[in-house]
């Protein structure tokens, strides 16, 4: 396993990976140290002018070619992250943060998502009509065309692959915009993608100023497709910009997932589970639990033993064994943090532990949790993003939903609890596109991935994933 960081990363346009040149560059920080890895180049406009060319000289090529071809591809996209995973893991872990096995994961996830559109691209099926005689109606499903897919830092292959799965699978041609922060894992991701046979115009990649890429190739009557992860504020602004040339979108948005904890829980297993949960990837999650709301006979003793079990994480450079958590992504999270968690000790929140920075270097901050939390503090109602367990007590079924649903967001939530019928009526009352009961896998390659209200609309993975880049089309002939 290397730990060397390439210094001459590029972006991809057709069929050609792109030097610096004289291009406007931005350096890559090693979160755990702070220091400078490399310099990135970032694409200019007329860079992102040839690269929408290509994608709709690529699209019509694409689209042609057999279902079976495409999959077959797809598939040795997979194989190759599987073969490469030890070179792309570290690289993933010194721009980023997460421990290596987190990175692992992420890039075996990351195959996982290559597997399954390989073979569900096969199952696009339509309909037949029923017509007199003569006459013949059919529905058939077409790829939409050229697609513009942003994703972020905090899982920046594994998200990148989830736009670049389905939508090749389709058949459509894809300009991905990873973030900048991390782009030595994007550039393998994408080097998987193109050595397993994908056309050079028919997957591309830039980086660049976030801003002046999205609207650059969001104005372009090329693009048919906008696919975004990332915050609430941004995803607002992409969807005013595509309702000017009416571009279908797939908006996965922030969240602030509730934990409901009944008392009549395994305990202990439900510590188990949501201990090592809400600190993976530093809390840097968007379907991390964060409100923690536990019943009051168990509040107690929940917030005490959560508490014991976060003193115990092991917090360092990712790139090291012992590592359970690493630092946050940049040096703005932080202060960011830290600001939150004050504000909420001044509204009488108790900080059971951490709530300070950590170390002299890097961007490390402590594992926290706080009790206690009055609703009015700032924290309970914005998503930190980072390491922080909010924790407050109720005392009955409805006064969970009321806490779980009040928040204009609802992407994922989660409740634990022996009662069978309570569960069921969880999964009904609570407003949130995934719910995970007594577990926090509610990620997989087979189900929709997706939130209502301010945390989006529409779904990644699973069949709703491909029906993404797919429109619809009745054929009546006579």
């Amino acid at each position: 396993m290397s730990t060397e960081y390439p210094q001459n990363l590029r972006f991809h346009i057709d069929s050609e990976w792109i030097e610096a040149g004289d291009r406007q560059m931005q350096d890559v920080v090693n979160p755990a140290t702070g220091e400078t890895l490399a310099a990135l180049p970032l694409a200019t406009a007329d860079d992102l002018d040839h690269a929408l060319a290509a994608s709709e000289l690529g699209f019509r090529e694409w689209k042609a070619r057999d279902v079976n071809e495409r999959g077959a591809i797809l598939r040795k996209a997979a194989e190759l992250l599987r073969e490469r995973v030890s070179d792309i893991a570290p690289l993933l872990t010194m721009e980023q943060g997460k421990p290596v096995k987190e990175a692992m994961g992420e890039v075996l996830g990351a195959a996982a998502l290559f597997d399954y559109f390989a073979e569900e691209a096969k199952r696009a099926h339509g309909r037949v009509l029923v017509r007199p005689t003569g006459q013949r109606a059919i529905v058939i499903k077409q790829p939409v065309g050229p697609v513009a897919a942003f994703s972020p830092w905090n899982f920046p292959l594994f998200l990148m692959a989830r736009k670049l799965a389905p939508a090749l699978a389709a058949g459509c041609s894809i300009i991905c915009k990873p973030p900048e922060e991390t782009p030595a894992c994007a550039m393998e991701l994408m080097r998987c993608v193109l050595d397993a046979g994908v056309p050079g115009n028919v997957a591309q990649m830039v980086f660049g100023v976030p801003d002046q890429v999205s609207t650059h190739l969001i104005a372009s009557p090329i693009v048919r497709k906008i696919s975004f992860t990332g915050s609430v504020p941004v995803g607002k602004h992409l969807m005013k910009l595509a309702a000017d040339g009416v571009k279908r979108t797939t908006m996965e948005l922030g969240g602030h997932a509730p934990v409901l904890v009944f008392d009549d829980c395994d305990l202990e297993r439900t510590l188990d589970i949501i201990v090592p949960q809400k600190f993976r990837n530093a809390g840097q999650v968007c379907v991390s639990p964060t409100r923690f709301y536990v019943q009051n006979g168990i509040y107690d003793r929940f917030v005490d033993e959560f508490t014991k079990r976060t003193q115990q994480l092991t917090v360092g450079n990712g790139l090291e064994d012992a590592t359970q958590m690493g630092p946050l992504a940049n040096e703005r999270r932080p202060e960011a943090v830290g600001a939150l968690i004050a504000d909420a000790a001044d509204k009488g929140a108790r900080i059971m532990t951490g709530g300070d920075v950590l170390g002299e270097s890097g961007f490390f901050f402590r594992p926290t949790v706080i009790a206690d939390v009055p609703l009015d503090a700032q924290i309970m109602a914005n998503e930190p993003f980072g390491p922080v367990a909010m924790m407050r007590p109720f005392e009955s079924f409805d006064e969970a939903i009321e806490q779980a649903n009040r928040l204009p967001y609802g992407l994922a939530a989660f409740a634990f609890t022996e009662n069978g019928r309570q569960a069921m009526l969880l999964g009904d009352a609570i407003e949130s596109g995934m719910v995970g009961i007594n577990t926090v896998g509610i990620s997989a390659v087979d189900a929709p991935f997706g939130g209502i209200k301010e945390s989006g609309f529409g779904s990644e993975d699973g069949p709703e994933g491909l029906e993404a880049y797919m429109v619809t089309k009745a054929v009546h002939q006579a």
